[in-house]
Formats: C-alpha cells, structure tokens, sequence
C-alpha cells in the first residue's frame, strides 16, 4: 500500500486529492496545506508550499512513498531536485525542466531553436526599448512578463497605449516583482484557444483528453485574465486530426527537445495552443497540471492516476494504457466579488452538501474554517465540475448544483460551455 502526498490547496490539488483516493492501491493521503473540503479523504498538514525542507522532512519522517505537486513556483524553485537528493519519489519536473514555464524567455527560444510552431516574438530588458517598439509595431499585442506571475502576467493590448501601459506596469511599477525584468512582447494571434495535458516521462509524452479554459472575468470573454473562470472537456474545436499534428509536431517535439538541452522533462506538460488559420500554434507552456482544466480532466480519467504517476517516475510510461470516458465535463468557477483585483474573504458558505446531491463534485479553491463553517479564504473560492454525455448536459448539471450554492458577492460566469 501507498501513502501519497499532495503539495498545494487549490481545486487543482482537491481534484488530484478526490482521484487518488479512489485507488485501492493507496491507505494514507497527506496534502499540504490543503483544504477543508479535502479533510474526510486526506489529513491536512500545516506546511506552505514554498517550505521545500519542510515538505521533504515531512515526507521522509512519515514513510511518503509518492508526492504530487500541484502548484508551479515550488516546481521552479527545485523541489523535485530535493527530493531525489534524498531518495524520495516525486512526480514533476526538475528544476532545469521547470524553466519551461518558470521563463517565458526560454521556452520561446526552445521553440524557435526547434521549429516548434508558436507566434512572433521580440525580448525587451528596457522599458524604452520595449516602447520604442510598439511604437512602430501593428496592434494587437501579447506583452507577457517573462516569470510566475499566478496566470496573470499576460496582457492583451487592444491598442500602442494599453500596450505601452503594459510594459510599464510590468518594468516600471513592478506588478510581478521580479518576474517582470525582462518582458516578452508577441504577435496576436487568433483562433480558438485549446489546452492539452501530457503525462511525461523524459522520453515519450502520453497526451491527455483537451480541455478549453475561460480566463476572462465576465461572461462573452470581456475583462481582465485571471487564473480561469471554468473550463470544457473537450474543446470543441479540437478534432482527431489536429490532436495528431499537435502531438507530434508540438508536444513529443517539446519533449525530444527538452531531453537534447539536457532537461529531461517529466511530469506534466501543459500545453496551451492558439488554433489560427495557419495551424495550431503554442501560447505558453507550464510545468504542471492546469487549473482549472485539472477539474474537467481528471474526472474524466479512469485509469488509476498512481499506476500512471509510477510509470512516469520510473521511466516507462510507453508500457502504460490510459483509458479515457466518453462523457463530457464543465467546470464553472465561484470567485469572490472583485477578484481578479482586491476581495474579501471569511464569508460563510452555504448549500455545500445540497450542490454534491445534484449529482456534481464541488472543488474547495480558496476555503478555510472558522468558527465550524467553512468559509471564503480566496479570489477563486470553488469549483464545480460536472459530467454528462454532451456539454450542455453537463453544463446545465453544473448550473443547477451553483444554483444551491450562496455566499456574499459570489460571482460566476454563466456562459461556460455555451
């Protein structure tokens, strides 16, 4: 038997959380920090996910056979790389792999180096220079600031005066720390957006079902990005045909690449794709499971996820069959009022229980207890995932669990999977 831990608190880690508790293969479930809608299938332990000692202390004096994590910074900051230093097993990438989402400079230029399709792209250390620019550039524009910026570093600038207010928010006002040092500044593209998941194993990459992620804050995409307002499996645009061109000359292409830089990339590869006339094209890379495509994916999934966490350790995942269901699932995010911008928090939530009965799983994002009741504790507060055998059913499951769900200023878009 297998004791597991999951390094995170979001709905993303609920949702791994809530799959491996299904395997028989596993007694104990740690995750930490957690959250309180883990707490009857895993024991929360009070470690933040930036104590990297802390965690792989914690997994060697409790016997932890297997750690996932769910977040990107700890990835980045070499997690992995400690706790192979000390024999333990862990699922993700090293530090050198998670360069691929840790800066935007790099992945760009692994793209171009490989021919790996992805839009126009010039790298700017000064914001005059970055300026001076747009100033003779066509708009639209992408300006991304190059490290972790918690999926809210890319901008889309309609026009030179969003653009230009871009950089220097980024470069000059700092909004990302030092993750604005140095920016990217990239061709728009256009088309319909599709994320694929790959389980990786430094040498063969198995993709995982699509899933299409809604990151604007209002219905009909209008707002600022924020971290994802809901999610589909599968994207609707995403046909047989182009997951091969995808899996082939973008995904496996990613992995030989990695693995000739010598960072061997295993784990998770998120790729996010534009779907333009020209073919599909990649937007970004992360090193890790998506949130919130993570809540649409993985109840999808119906191979036991430790058999395939195993595998991808050892190295062998080309001898692992990964069997998918047929039904569809949507994702509809709860956030609190104001969020991507400042909110509130420590607002009760009621009608938890009455959502599960309608036949959908309720994913804690940024909840806590106090006082007995659980209440809001961040931007994204649940994630209601659905499934059914066309998205308009689950989508209309998932609309009737929110239905029952009621804390102050809630707020949700009420167009995913239209």
């Amino acid at each position: 038997m297998v004791k597991v831990l999951v390094v995170g608190s979001g709905g993303r880690e609920h949702t791994l959380v809530w799959k491996i508790a299904q395997s028989p293969k596993v007694d104990q479930i740690y995750s930490a920090p957690g959250n309180p809608g883990m707490k009857n299938i895993a024991t929360c332990v009070n470690i933040s996910v930036d104590d990297i000692k802390g965690l792989a202390d914690f997994a060697e004096e409790n016997s932890v056979d297997l750690t996932l994590v769910g977040p990107e910074a700890p990835l980045v900051a070499g997690i992995v790389d400690e706790f192979e230093n000390r024999g333990l097993g862990i699922f993700g990438p090293g530090k050198k792999a998670a360069q691929i989402e840790g800066s935007k400079v790099f992945s760009k230029n692994l793209m171009k180096k490989y021919k790996i399709p992805t839009g126009d792209y010039r790298v700017f250390e000064k914001a005059q220079d970055a300026i001076d620019y747009i100033n003779i550039s066509d708009v639209p524009l992408v300006v991304k600031a190059e490290g972790l910026a918690a999926g809210k570093g890319v901008i889309i600038a309609q026009d030179r005066d969003e653009a230009k207010a871009a950089v220097e928010s980024i470069m000059i006002d700092r909004a990302f720390g030092k993750s604005g040092n140095r920016i990217i500044i990239e061709e728009y593209l256009e088309g319909p957006e599709v994320t694929v998941l790959a389980f990786c194993d430094g040498k063969v990459a198995v993709p995982m079902v699509s899933s299409r992620d809604h990151k604007r804050i209002f219905d009909d995409n209008k707002g600022p990005n924020t971290g994802g307002m809901g999610a589909v499996s599968p994207a609707p645009a995403y046909s047989a045909e182009l997951s091969e061109v995808v899996e082939k000359n973008i995904i496996q292409r990613t992995v030989n690449a990695m693995a000739n830089e010598g960072k061997p990339f295993k784990g998770i590869l998120y790729t996010g794709l534009m779907l333009t006339k020209a073919g599909p094209k990649v937007l970004e890379y992360n090193c890790r499971f998506g949130d919130p495509e993570t809540q649409v994916v993985i109840p999808r999934l119906k191979t036991d996820l430790i058999d395939i966490v195993k595998a991808v350790i050892k190295g062998n995942l080309i001898h692992t069959e990964i069997e998918w269901k047929e039904e569809t699932a949507v994702c509809v995010v709860m956030a609190s009022d104001g969020y991507p911008g400042h909110y509130e928090i420590g607002k009760p939530i009621k009608g938890l229980e009455e959502a599960e009965q309608k036949g959908s799983i309720v994913f804690h994002a940024g909840t806590a207890v106090k006082n007995d009741a659980i209440v809001t504790s961040g931007g994204r507060v649940l994630g209601v995932t659905a499934l059914g055998k066309e998205i308009h059913d689950a989508r209309q499951k998932a609309y009737e669990a929110i239905s029952q769900i009621h804390f102050e200023g809630m707020h949700y878009r009420k167009d995913i999977g239209q």
